[in-house]
């Protein structure tokens, strides 16, 4: 049952963070600003001094970027499963808006620490990171609905 959930939480998470990555992208791409969570972080990977090639960088900015998303969804299973709140609508908007002021508050955070200025319009990556968030935590949700709905179905029906 546990190899289920963490299946389950892997495959949320990596399609929350699709979600939301999509929705940063074309938000970068219509507004002409780099609001690319990836390339930020690999941006701040390097400010860091980490001895790493511009490849490893990337890749590492990429991966750091969907662990994150994955700790988010974990920690949104929590909350779910100690019935802290419904796996609902209303709970998607709550948990991103959390996740969003969350979010904001770890690049100001990481900004600050790095010593990186990015030559961006922070408020604007600020107000697009925050429904961003709103985004991830909707399909992290409603797929988590889901595929609790096939895991209680497999379980129920499917004996091996």
């Amino acid at each position: 049952m546990i190899f289920n959930v963490i299946i389950q939480l892997v495959v949320v998470s990596i399609m929350a963070t699709s979600a939301m990555t999509w929705f940063s992208y074309a938000m970068s791409k219509s507004f002409r600003e780099l609001y690319k969570e990836p390339v930020l972080l690999s941006y701040a990977i390097d400010k860091m001094k980490i001895e790493l090639s511009p490849k490893s960088k990337k890749i590492w900015g990429w991966l750091l970027h969907y662990i994150i998303g994955l700790l988010f969804v974990i920690g949104y299973h929590i909350i779910w499963v100690k019935d802290i709140l419904p796996i609902s609508p209303l709970t998607a908007l709550i948990l991103g808006v959390i996740s969003g002021v969350v979010g904001i508050v770890s690049w100001i955070i990481i900004f600050k620490m790095t010593h990186h200025h990015p030559p961006i319009d922070f408020k604007g990556y600020y107000i697009q990171l925050f429904f961003a968030h709103i985004i991830f935590a909707i399909v992290a949700t409603a797929l988590y609905s889901v595929t609790l709905t096939l895991l209680i179905l497999a379980n129920a029906y499917v004996t091996v």
